[in-house]
Order: structure tokens, then C-alpha cells, then sequence
């Protein structure tokens, strides 16, 4: 699986997304910007959640599930669906684009807006992450980490 990590903007129905990426012939997490702390905390989320299938360890059905559950760093899957979905009417979302080369956002509307990834203080707040010397995005990846050790 080769991963991508997109913000975006924009009106498209959350259903009209997934089947645009879907259509492409991958598959996409749509995700709330305000829970996203640097990209590579979902590019961990996506590697763990890959290996878990691979071995075994999987706690969901679906690869996708499995993310989402890393990503938020959660043991239950709904709890880890209800933090990671983006908000109603907010229009702002982090995608990561699962085998997709070239996301053709302007099909639907949407533009590309990567500040929307970043790892901010507010949002740090939001995730309980601590300003210190260790930055949020490496805070965020050690949560997902951690996730292996809930499952048990």
C-alpha cells in the first residue's frame, strides 16, 4: 500500500469523496483536521495498522478501521470512529489517500490546503499532548505506538 497525506477545503458531500477516491481505484480515511498532529502521526497510524493486518493482531475488520483506531490512539473502535470523524459542516479535512497518485481535487470541488495537517498548539490542547522538548508530532506517534500495547 503506498499512503498519502492530504488537507483539504471545500462543499463535497463526505459520501461524494470517498466514492471520488474510490473510483480511482484506492481508498481513502477521511479524517477531522483538529485531531491530526503532523502528518507522519497518521503515516504511523497507516504502518501499524498495515502490519497489524499482516500479522494478524487486528482488532477491526477492515484495513481502514484499523487506522482509525491507531490514529486515535484508541482501544475501542467507537470511540476511535466518534474522534476521528469529521466534524458536520466544517469542510475542512486531512485525507490519507491509500494507492492514489494524483487525488484530482478540482473533480469535486475541493482544493488542497496541507496546513491543515500541521500540528498546532490549540490542537496539541485538544489531543492532551504537552508542549516540552519532545515536538506534538513525535508525542502523537508515540500514542499510536502505544495502541499495540492496549490491544493485549
Amino acid at each position: 500500500m503506498e499512503f498519502q497525506v492530504i488537507g483539504m477545503r471545500g462543499d463535497a458531500p463526505f459520501d461524494e469523496m470517498v466514492n471520488h477516491f474510490t473510483s480511482m481505484g484506492g481508498d481513502v480515511v477521511l479524517m477531522d483536521p483538529d485531531m491530526v498532529a503532523g502528518k507522519d502521526h497518521i503515516l504511523s497510524a497507516a504502518t501499524h495498522a498495515e502490519r497489524a493486518f499482516s500479522e494478524g493482531t487486528n482488532r477491526s475488520k477492515t484495513v481502514l478501521t484499523e487506522i482509525i483506531l491507531y490514529a486515535a490512539w484508541e482501544r475501542q473502535i467507537s470511540k476511535a470512529l466518534a474522534k476521528m470523524k469529521p466534524k458536520e459542516g466544517r469542510n475542512e479535512y486531512v485525507a490519507l489517500l491509500i494507492d492514489i497518485d494524483d487525488p484530482r481535487l478540482d473533480a469535486i470541488g475541493m482544493t488542497r490546503d496541507d496546513s491543515l495537517i500541521d500540528a498546532t498548539d490549540l490542537k496539541a490542547e485538544r489531543l492532551g499532548l504537552k508542549k516540552g522538548a519532545v515536538s506534538y508530532e513525535d508525542q502523537a506517534i508515540e500514542n499510536v505506538a502505544l495502541v499495540e500495547l492496549l490491544k493485549n
